[in-house]
């Protein structure tokens, strides 16, 4: 996060002189107490500061960059995940490209009739299958999907972290986000390379996130 000039003479003081209470940072600055109180909630929430009744404020002696990664490392799947885009197993070939186009994703998650996953349709699958004479109409989804147990899964308790791992090491671009059901796991997100690199772009420019 980008400091103001205040903020940033309030760390260099606490480093200097702390632990020291919030009115003695207002005398050295010739503020009062009040006017500083948002700066400090700042600072303290963002880890730059911890404080500590009847102590005062400390410096934590933690970067920006320490910072941030520990705030990365906290995020869970179910902050982020999206509405999936789910299709039956009977539903076509061709359906299926018209589905992918329209809702313009890269992944499409394949269910039964207790919407719980059977299979996964990428760019890759469904180019594949286009190659060649047969009539995509014709062919239903269920022949070309990705099967279990190479479906790889999360859940919205997983850390986002560990999910932007298996996307890479996958090498896939998106995650079914599912959840155990007696009839087997249903799907109720997605976690998608877009979705991880919008919550980091977002975080290091300090917006939404």
């Amino acid at each position: 996060m980008e400091l103001s000039k205040r903020q940033e003479r309030i760390i260099e003081i606490v480093k200097e002189a702390g632990p020291i209470t919030g009115e003695n940072i207002a005398e050295k600055l010739s503020l009062t107490r009040a006017t500083l109180r948002p700066d400090l909630a700042i600072l303290t929430m963002a880890g730059f500061l911890d404080a500590r009744p009847r102590v005062g404020y400390f410096f934590t002696g933690k970067t920006g960059s320490e910072l941030l990664t520990e705030q990365i490392k906290k995020f869970k799947v179910q902050q982020f995940q999206h509405v999936p885009i789910v299709l039956k197993e009977s539903v076509s070939v061709y359906d299926a490209i018209s589905t992918m186009f329209l809702e313009d994703v890269g992944t499409l998650f394949v269910v039964d009739d207790h919407s719980c996953l059977t299979g996964v349709l990428s760019r890759k699958d469904l180019l594949r299958a286009s190659i060649g004479q047969q009539d995509l109409n014709s062919v239903p989804v269920h022949i070309i999907m990705t099967r279990m147990p190479n479906i790889t899964v999360c859940r919205k308790e997983d850390l986002l972290i560990d999910v932007a791992m298996k996307l890479i090491n996958k090498q896939i671009d998106g995650i079914p986000v599912v959840r155990d059901t007696e009839a087997g796991l249903e799907v109720i997100g997605r976690i998608t390379k877009t979705t991880i690199t919008k919550v980091f772009v977002e975080l290091i420019t300090n917006d939404q996130v």
